[in-house]
């Protein structure tokens, strides 16, 4: 069976995502072998140390066991546990040690038996460490663990930050995000998410012509930014709201991960402002690069169009900026020298405003007359010519008599 273009489109990301799961695999296998071989190591030093230290008395071969035993109990605990937990433990164990310390220190110089002192102060100690780290593990799930993990990644040694920046499916299918890619204006990793590459696929597939261009459109361009050699591209497989819609995904996945989002909707791009996010817009740089135009700087337009007003023309510039002229209706499909009275700047772009160039258009007045008295001498003279022609082709009398009896 042949395979649609837009099927083939997302095997190959996925083949990709693929190749890029089993890169990962590869590059993570000595890292693991490194945490094996510390964790080896931990083992070893915690017997050695029990075994020089002979706690409760014990033999050589008892300290022995005794030490690897807890190495082992340790090591199965910080593998098992969240690092976000063990955090939150490790902080409130320390805050309940030093609680308990002020309490020990309180006890000590209460008036109560000596006998009783110690007892109250290593039951503070071990109630307070219990406490602390049982409420720091607990409330150790707010803590975020990406960051918790990038203070002990590799990446976090090196002082440039990777930045995250997820792609919204009308920036893909408006397609500039490529040329902007390939003039370099954006760096770090665009990330493409699962929801959006589905929702992208599905306007494919759609059965209007037009939203399937616009679909086979943004995969194109999708495919066209991995082969960029300067661009990194990955499709994120992860959902996390599986129950909402795409613009609701993304929110949360940038707050999550503390990504840009890269798009053209106009209303995503309020809704993350709001929020805090850092947004790019591709419309927003389109109009931030338009050329600026003062008032009272002339220029040459081509009007197309009647405006909304009585006697108003409208031109576009090259850019897409559209140009209404005043009294410039009966220049439609014709090029006209203006001069700009004002400038507007709306959500949907910049809109400028003018007049005709009174010098301009008096400098127009004497040739178009000049050819309109052409025109009407032409016109007599083509007069002229067809009655004479008529007259050599009839050369009977123009008044003929009448019979008389």
């Amino acid at each position: 069976m042949s395979r649609t273009p837009e099927a083939a489109h997302v095997s190959d990301f996925s083949s990709a995502q693929n190749l890029n799961q089993a890169e990962s695999k590869t590059l993570q296998t000595p890292a693991s072998r490194d945490l094996w071989i510390v964790r080896g190591l931990f083992l070893v030093g915690v017997a050695a140390l029990a075994l020089g230290l002979r706690p409760f008395g014990l033999g050589a071969w008892s300290s022995l066991a005794l030490g690897a035993c807890v190495g082992a109990a340790m090591v199965l605990t910080v593998r098992r546990a969240k690092l976000s937990a063990l955090l939150g433990g490790a902080l409130g164990a320390v805050l309940g040690v030093t609680a308990a310390a002020l309490c020990a220190f309180v006890i000590s110089r209460a008036a109560a038996a000596e006998s009783a002192k110690p007892f109250f102060e290593y039951g503070a100690l071990l109630a307070f460490a219990y406490l602390g780290g049982m409420l720091g593990a607990s409330k150790g799930k707010q803590l975020n663990p990406r960051m918790v993990e990038a203070l002990f990644a590799e990446q976090a040694a090196s002082p440039v930050h990777e930045s995250l920046k997820l792609l919204d499916t009308s920036v893909l299918i408006d397609g500039r995000i490529a040329d902007i890619c390939e003039a370099q204006f954006l760096d770090g990793t665009l990330i493409v998410p699962q929801f959006v590459l589905r929702e992208l696929q599905l306007v494919a597939d759609s059965s209007d012509g037009l939203r399937r261009q616009r679909g086979r459109r943004g995969l194109d361009v999708l495919e066209r930014m991995q082969k960029m050699p300067g661009i990194t591209v990955r499709v994120l497989h992860e959902d996390s709201a599986p129950g909402g819609d795409v613009d609701h995904k993304l929110v949360e996945l940038a707050r999550r991960t503390g990504a840009k989002i890269v798009t053209n909707d106009f209303n995503l791009n309020k809704v993350a402002t709001l929020q805090g996010l850092s947004v790019l817009n591709v419309n927003q740089l389109a109009n931030a690069l338009k050329p600026a135009v003062l008032p009272g700087e002339p220029m040459r337009v081509l009007i197309l169009r009647e405006g909304k007003e009585a006697n108003q023309g409208v031109a576009y510039l090259d850019d897409g900026t559209m140009v209404v002229v005043d009294a410039a209706r009966r220049f439609i499909n014709k090029s006209i020298g203006i001069i700009v009275t004002s400038v507007h700047q709306t959500t949907a772009g910049k809109m400028i405003f003018g007049r005709m160039d009174e010098r301009a258009e008096h400098a127009m007045a004497p040739p178009m007359r000049q050819a309109a008295a052409a025109g009407a001498g032409r016109g007599d003279a083509a007069s002229r010519v067809a009655d004479s022609a008529a007259f050599e082709r009839h050369p009977g009398p123009l008044f003929p008599e009448t019979d008389v009896d």
